[in-house]
């Protein structure tokens, strides 16, 4: 089954995020916990922590369909030491608020070198990072975000990610979140039959389709190859219908959340249907 949703406003408190995406007819969500744009936020209260659970069971939400994001500021990868000490404490916070709301994963990008360290140097930190933070809390999985290459973001390549996985001890707590406009933006032709199976092909190979815990649904302003992530509307971008419709007849993405980040929240509502209607 697929499970169908957006990354859904928490203003005025995490319990609203449920009551957001049950209005757009969605059975799957994304959310922040807290402020995407500051390091510290206030503690979860218990008033909206019960909230939240119970909003997610009234409107029928699983956990595994609900697919947090961490906040903006956040680089594993950090060649800076306060930065990175910054990143680790703020993305262990993160973990931990998931777990008060008994969510099973959260979702980050993996971290950039600034120019500063080498790849390889920064793809162990990550993954060092990740292991200290696996260390403290439980039960939640990181799911790694692949980026659309631009500056120094590390996760544009499927191999920078399975570099990444490979370095992390415990292999239950780890997983993978494509972005359509990423993965285009990145260099991987997606939209015709045989450059889609041929991508995910690739995909299997390098990382494994065991990883894969959530999908963002987006098209993209940018072409294949430019490493620039600029998300648009289902349709109004340079990709064309045909993915959408390949993800949505694929038993591979089947019972993973799929989530629209596209711009224009107006039109969630018409692409949750779209999406919906492409399945045959």
């Amino acid at each position: 089954m697929k499970y169908i949703g957006a990354h859904v406003s928490a203003a005025g408190g995490v319990e609203n995020a449920p009551l957001n995406a049950h209005e757009i007819g969605a059975d799957a969500f994304a959310l922040f916990t807290k402020n995407q744009r500051q390091w510290i936020s206030p503690p979860l209260s218990e008033e909206s922590i019960e909230l939240f659970k119970q909003r997610c069971e009234e409107y029928n939400f699983k956990p595994e369909n609900i697919l947090p994001h961490d906040s903006y500021l956040i680089n594993l990868g950090s060649p800076k030491a306060e930065g990175l000490e910054k990143s680790r404490n703020s993305f262990i916070d993160e973990l931990q608020r998931c777990e008060q709301l008994g969510l099973k994963k959260l979702n980050f990008h993996s971290g950039a070198h600034l120019n500063e360290v080498s790849v390889d140097e920064c793809i162990s930190t990550i993954a060092t990072s990740i292991n200290m933070a696996l260390e403290k809390t439980n039960g939640v999985i990181a799911v790694i975000e692949n980026t659309a290459g631009q500056g120094s973001a590390i996760g544009y390549r499927f191999e920078e990610i399975a570099q990444i996985i490979d370095q992390v001890e415990d292999k239950s707590r780890v997983g993978v979140c494509l972005d359509t406009a990423h993965t285009l933006a990145a260099g991987y032709e997606i939209r015709t039959r045989e450059t889609f199976d041929e991508t995910f092909k690739k995909f299997d190979e390098i990382i494994g389709f065991e990883y894969l815990q959530g999908m963002h649904i987006n098209d993209s302003k940018k072409e294949v190859g430019t490493r620039v992530d600029r998300h648009d509307s289902l349709g109004k971008g340079v990709m064309g219908m045909d993915v959408f419709s390949f993800i949505m007849n694929d038993s591979r993405f089947d019972n993973i959340p799929l989530i629209l980040e596209t711009p224009d929240e107006s039109l969630w509502v018409e692409e949750i249907k779209i999406l919906r209607s492409l399945q045959q």
